[in-house]
């Protein structure tokens, strides 16, 4: 099909085909940029949590430094945050600060999503609207004189590519839309899962601290504490 060709066809359109074709390349970008970031974030994580299983007990220089090393994933901040609270807080305050954390960073792993849930649901409607201004201009055919009635069938085939290509935007939309969902849904479960972590992790090591450093004021106690010599004299009558 040559250029020629197309252009009019999106002129008897109404212009939707270049409406349709300008949704496609939205989409498309979207698609590009979403599944991109979303498989940053699912291996930022997976590596965050393999390094969190291997060092059961990470200190706070250790989570400065895996902070540095994700900056700009949603696992540096729960690291940053993990790291500036450890010893500092108990689980339950933990625990509510690094969901924070997440809640805050959900907006920015799923922006864009309702553009192209707009897509999807907008190009079938757009499609047939362009055929129905297509089968307008293709029944203007009868009103001119000369012009034979077998004509239309030709207008009304041009017409429908409108929807059809409507279509082909929306199917391709909906499969990457509903891909993508599935990725944003392990992705939050694998930040929920490292959240969690973090907090059993330094909730027992904030545990263990205190155990120490209750032994050592109980020893400090008992060396420092005087020592009461009672001496009992008993007076023997002769």
């Amino acid at each position: 099909m040559s250029t020629d060709t197309l252009l009019r066809l999106a002129n008897h359109s109404g212009g939707v085909l270049y409406v349709i074709a300008a949704l496609l390349f939205v989409a498309l970008t979207v698609i590009i940029e979403r599944s991109w970031y979303l498989q940053r974030v699912a291996r930022a994580t997976c590596v965050a949590l393999e390094a969190l299983d291997a060092d059961g007990s990470p200190s706070a220089a250790t989570l400065a430094s895996w902070a540095a090393r994700d900056q700009g994933m949603p696992s540096g901040d729960l690291f940053d945050t993990a790291g500036r609270l450890a010893g500092q807080a108990d689980r339950e305050a933990l625990s509510m600060r690094l969901e924070e954390v997440v809640m805050r960073k959900a907006p920015q792993i799923d922006r864009f999503f309702w553009v192209l849930d707009t897509i999807v649901t907008l190009a079938p409607l757009l499609g047939l609207f362009g055929t129905i201004v297509g089968m307008f201009n293709a029944f203007q055919v009868l009103s001119n004189p000369g012009n034979a009635p077998t004509q239309v069938t030709g207008g009304v085939a041009e017409a429908l590519i409108a929807t059809a290509s409507g279509l082909f935007v929306a199917m391709l939309g909906l499969v990457f839309f509903n891909g993508m969902n599935n990725r944003l849904r392990v992705v939050m479960h694998q930040l929920d899962t490292l959240k969690t972590a973090l907090v059993n992790r330094l909730a027992d090591n904030s545990a263990r601290g205190e155990a120490r450093d209750e032994a050592r004021e109980s020893a400090k106690q008992e060396r420092t504490a005087p020592h009461v010599v009672v001496k009992s004299f008993s007076q023997h009558g002769a």
